[in-house]
């Protein structure tokens, strides 16, 4: 494996990020304090807990859960759609690269750029709210996991969409109603049984409930099937992956 390609591609993408660090950190700051006024202490103050955890912790876990998967999509998408774009695609074809690399590179750093939003999310929701991690380890595990699934699938939409229309489709159409139905800010306990079982067919549901459970060791579904989850998506979205670099599908056009 060519590290040293994967390092180069990495170390331009995060560059990249921090040239705009005060951009990219101020919105999702600024919309975790919306989100915690209007959820935290609005909606709070009539849902004081859920099953025993006040309400503006409880939405903690959803807030981040939401940020990582908005900035693993988005970053991975556009890291790999701007080559594309202005036709510099063809340098990372013709380096000595493989798929793997040029792969690893622009998603590890599509996930490190959502784990540092996610890590500035949790800071800023000590001011407003005591959390308490019961399983440190596995909640780094679920986001590092998480961020690093989004990514891929960021990744191949970026491959596929052909202008910035199509990059934005997915992200605003599919997985932010898809994070808002998977509980990101209620339970899936507190649905009626119809609706409850309707909701555990959204994927979303079972990341969102495993990172829950690191914070406070309570869970809508399974931790293994959380676990189990977030392999496949993995596991899919490499195959994905392959099978485009392999093809050339929307990389020679």
């Amino acid at each position: 494996m060519n590290t040293g390609a994967i390092r180069s591609i990495y170390n331009h993408e995060m560059q990249r990020f921090f040239r705009t660090i005060w951009q990219s950190i101020a919105s999702p700051v600024l919309s975790t304090v919306l989100y915690f006024v209007v959820f935290g202490a609005a909606i709070g103050g009539r849902i004081q807990s859920v099953e025993g955890i006040a309400y503006g912790a409880f939405i903690v876990p959803g807030l981040m859960m939401l940020t990582v998967l908005q900035q693993s999509v988005s970053n991975g998408s556009f890291g790999i759609y701007f080559p594309k774009f202005s036709g510099t695609i063809y340098e990372y074809l013709v380096a000595p690269a493989g798929w793997i690399e040029v792969t690893a590179g622009f998603v590890c750093a599509a996930a490190s750029k959502a784990i540092l939003i996610a890590f500035l999310i949790l800071i800023t929701s000590f001011f407003f709210v005591g959390v308490h991690i019961a399983h440190p380890f596995w909640m780094l595990a679920f986001l590092f996991l998480t961020a690093f699934a989004f990514s891929l699938l960021g990744f191949i939409i970026g491959l596929w969409a052909k202008n910035f229309e199509q990059l934005q489709v997915v992200p605003l159409m599919v997985v932010t109603p898809l994070v808002f139905l998977g509980g990101a800010f209620y339970s899936a306990s507190m649905l009626p049984p119809f609706w409850e079982a309707v909701a555990k067919l959204n994927p979303v549901l079972y990341l969102i409930s495993g990172f829950r459970w690191s914070f406070f060791d309570m869970a809508d579904v399974p931790v293994g099937l959380s676990l189990f989850a977030v392999g496949l998506m993995i596991a899919l979205c490499m195959f994905a992956i392959r099978w485009i670099f392999l093809t050339g599908w929307r990389l020679r056009e």
